[in-house]
This record gives structure tokens, C-alpha cells and sequence, in this order.
């Protein structure tokens, strides 16, 4: 059976969007971001659906000049298919069609798994916000990468 593919999600997500962050993530994203994602013109919500559950998301925003990832989320059972991956295409895709000059995005610094999916999607790291994550076991805190990948004949 072929992998789904990531389509534009509506309104009609988010009990499934608030849903998967809760049970995936240790820092959930809040109900109202969450639908305000789904509302707001200036950003898309694509989703990848299999057998009426949602497997994954990634949040992307318009900026001026740029596009910037919000989040991406796979869940735990659907990681290691290659779910991410083609939710990274059609943000990048997405941000090429808006005429964004870069795709800007910030990773824990500890997401190993994410920063070599990044890495191996173009992006290179441009920074780092020191201290901005709580840390995942409570004690402390951990610095973001900034990370950004051109766009423009990319």
C-alpha cells in the first residue's frame, strides 16, 4: 500500500491535531494555536491521513520575504516510513509556490533525528537561541538551532 500524501487540512482537524500533540509530544502545542493555524491565511496545516487517523502534520507560515516551519509532528507508530520527508516536501513546495526567498525553521538542539533530516533537506544552521526549550526531562533548560535552507533555483 503506498504511503499517504500530505494534503492542506481544514477545521474539521484539530480535535485530531490536539489529540496526536497530546499523546506525542511532552510540550503540547495549545488547542488555540493550534486552530489558529488552521484559520489564519497566512499559514497552511498539511496533514497525512491513513485509515481515517492523522499519522503526522507540519505547520507553515508566510512571512514577508520567507516561510518559517511552526511545527512538524510524526506519530510515534508511523516514524521510520518516510512520513516527515514528504511533509518536508510539501512545505518546501508550498514555500517555493509562495515565491519565499529562504524556509526558516528552530530545532531543539538535542532532536538529533530531525537535525539530520534537515541537514540532508538543504538546511544548514544559521544560529542557535540559548536556553529557549524547557528541557524534555524538566531539569533546566536547551538551546534552539536556527536553521534555514534558500529557496530561490533551490
Amino acid at each position: 500500500m503506498p504511503e499517504p500524501a500530505p494534503i492542506p487540512l481544514g477545521r474539521s482537524a484539530l480535535a485530531a491535531l490536539v489529540e496526536l500533540e497530546r499523546v506525542s509530544q511532552t510540550y503540547p502545542l495549545s488547542t488555540a494555536r493550534l486552530g489558529a493555524a488552521l484559520t489564519d491565511r497566512t499559514d497552511v496545516v498539511f496533514g497525512l491521513e491513513e485509515d481515517g487517523e492523522l499519522l503526522g502534520y507540519a505547520i507553515l507560515s508566510r512571512l514577508p520575504f520567507d516561510a518559517e516551519l511552526q511545527s512538524i509532528l510524526v506519530a510515534r507508530q508511523a516514524r521510520r516510513r518516510g512520513l516527515a520527508v514528504a511533509l518536508m516536501e510539501a512545505v518546501i513546495a508550498q514555500a517555493k509556490a509562495w515565491k519565499s526567498e529562504r524556509l526558516l525553521l528552530e530545532v531543539r538542539e538535542a532532536n538529533a533525528p530531525a537535525i539530520t533530516l534537515y541537514r540532508r533537506m538543504g538546511f544548514a544552521e544559521d544560529g542557535r537561541r540559548r536556553d529557549y526549550y524547557p528541557s524534555l526531562d524538566g531539569a533546566g533548560r536547551e538551546d534552539a538551532l536556527l536553521m534555514s535552507r534558500r529557496l530561490d533555483g533551490a
